[in-house]
């Protein structure tokens, strides 16, 4: 085997221990998510401890993520198509970290509720309901990073904005409940902040499907809204 061979096959494994690592990172993040969801729907003390738990693990494949990335691009000075899928991977671990954030903060705001004896949270199912697409989102972009597949990313993109139609829907009921009853008025703000976290998780599921189709097509469709037809051709 020459050199050059060598050095490929290297290149292309350091590539698959990224890609591999982001991939479990993001199956942590997702169990992180759907635990908070739980805690929040049940006020289960584990599943809450789950998630908090779980943060410096999501922190740590960040910071090790960013570090082979670093040392892929100072090594190996990628091409064109393989220096798109390192900076992607790059924007994808901080959405995922940003995520676990989220997760976190549903944790400690349901763990609050639970703590001052609410037996009654307004809008719970709703709340839920909205959390579960999110992770469900998630999921499915995960996925279509691993797969690479710009089509199901796509979707996921224009998805985001049920999860934005849903919170607005949430917080208007959620108004309406304080002001007919305003010792509600407490525990009502804490799920506006689960509310608001669950709508940020799509956000960032949206971030991560807009560098899926950067990596498969060099397309740049953040802040624009690009046809499907402005992502053919351009692999």
């Amino acid at each position: 085997m020459s050199n050059s061979e060598h050095t490929s096959k290297q290149f292309d494994a350091d590539l698959e221990d990224i890609r591999s690592r982001v991939l479990q990172m993001g199956g942590l993040v997702e169990a992180q998510l759907m635990a908070a969801i739980e805690g929040f729907s049940s006020g289960g003390e584990a599943v809450i401890d789950q998630v908090l738990t779980a943060e410096p693990r999501v922190n740590s494949y960040e910071k090790e993520i960013d570090d082979a990335i670093v040392h892929v691009v100072a090594r190996r000075q990628p091409a064109a198509s393989d220096l798109r899928l390192i900076m992607g991977v790059s924007k994808i671990v901080t959405d995922l970290e940003r995520i676990g954030d989220e997760a976190e903060k549903i944790a400690r705001m349901a763990r609050q509720i639970y703590a001052r004896g609410a037996l009654t949270i307004p809008r719970s199912i709703d709340v839920r309901q909205t959390g579960n697409k999110a992770a469900m989102m998630l999921r499915r972009v995960l996925d279509a990073m691993a797969r690479l597949d710009a089509g199901e990313a796509e979707k996921i993109i224009a998805e985001d904005k049920l999860i934005d139609t849903e919170f607005r829907g949430i917080m208007r009921q959620l108004i309406t409940y304080m002001m007919e009853d305003p010792r509600t008025i407490t525990t009502a703000l804490d799920i506006v902040w689960i509310a608001k976290a669950i709508e940020r998780v799509g956000d960032h599921a949206k971030n991560i499907a807009e560098q899926v189709i950067y990596i498969v097509h060099g397309t740049d469709v953040r802040h624009t809204a690009a046809p499907p037809a402005a992502l053919q051709g351009n692999a």
